[in-house]
């Protein structure tokens, strides 16, 4: 890490361990501090530890978006006590963006929520029924949404004593007439990997050994005209196995939706990132976070412990 900012500044960036308790920098110097993480202390937010971090700046600047979602050491304490504290560049850009995606959107707002858990996601796409004009479910999720519509999905992955939860999801959507697309035919395989035969069937033919591994081109083709229909679009979470050939198209066809759409568009997750990656649809996606749980919980409404601190004490 060290290295490049060494190499653009044209002098060595040394790596100092141990700095708890003082770092000596020349004036004009540049110095990486060790990893925080491995600080007694630092995931409890021990309050002398924060206080010693804060002694050693007069400015302390936190652009670590992706961390904004825990209350630790370095991301809460040390902004309670440095005398000036502040948010950088891209901490303020990913605020910025998800408040322009959710606090005002362009509408329709659609969102993707997509993965192998609905409980990690069901705070989520709970708070989103509230809001969103369209709730696009794919993966795992999906699969418990499909039981909830009454449908069988043979032995794919799903939540069963989940479903009621995701009926609740439905019924808000439908009270507010939104909806919850359920996909009408799917791409099955008797077995999870790549080279497995893949079928396409509807939706109401899944047998009782199949895995559901991806959103047939039926529904592929009308979830991505409901995409380019959209004002804004938030996706979190690729629809089907596509790292497999074989069921990667539900999850390319929506990228592409994606790209070719006018709307605003807001894409994080890790899986979400490897989609964009692999699809090269980087320059088309409106703005790209680079939060995974920190992006889920903004999505959430849950207030990030770093900016709480930080809007604190741009208030104080």
């Amino acid at each position: 890490m060290a290295k490049r900012p060494g190499e653009l500044l044209g002098r060595e960036v040394p790596v100092i361990a141990n700095w708890v308790d003082g770092v000596t920098v020349a004036p004009g110097q540049l110095v990486l501090l060790e990893n925080c993480r491995v600080n007694k202390g630092e995931k409890k937010n021990n309050e002398d530890l924060a206080k010693k971090m804060a002694a050693l700046c007069d400015i302390f600047v936190n652009d670590a978006f992706g961390t904004a979602h825990r209350a630790e050491g370095t991301t809460y304490g040390i902004a309670q006590f440095a005398p000036i504290a502040c948010a950088g560049p891209l901490l303020a850009t990913e605020i910025d963006a998800i408040t322009k995606a959710l606090a005002h959107p362009k509408r329709p707002l659609v969102a993707i929520v997509a993965g192998s858990k609905v409980s990690t996601k069901l705070t989520i796409l709970k708070s989103l029924s509230a809001n969103v004009d369209q709730l696009i479910v794919g993966g795992g999720i999906a699969n418990t949404f499909m039981l909830a519509a009454g449908l069988k999905i043979g032995k794919s992955l799903a939540e069963p004593d989940l479903v009621n939860e995701a009926k609740a999801v439905i019924e808000a959507m439908k009270a507010r007439g939104a909806d919850v697309p359920i996909p009408t035919d799917v791409v099955t395989a008797k077995e999870f990997k790549a080279d497995a035969k893949a079928e396409t069937k509807a939706a109401t033919d899944v047998a009782d050994d199949d895995l559901i591994l991806d959103i047939g081109p039926e529904t592929a083709q009308r979830l991505a005209a409901q995409l380019m229909k959209a004002g804004t679009i938030v996706w979190n979470g690729p629809v089907g196995v596509f790292e497999f050939a074989a069921f990667e198209n539900g999850t390319q066809v929506i990228a592409q939706a994606i790209a070719q759409s006018d709307a605003f568009s807001i894409a994080g997750g890790g899986d979400t990132l490897a989609a964009i990656a692999k699809y090269g649809i980087e320059k088309d996606v409106g703005y790209i976070s680079t939060g995974g749980g920190a992006f889920l919980e903004v999505l959430e409404g849950k207030t990030l412990p770093a900016l709480e601190i930080l809007t604190k004490r741009a208030a104080g």
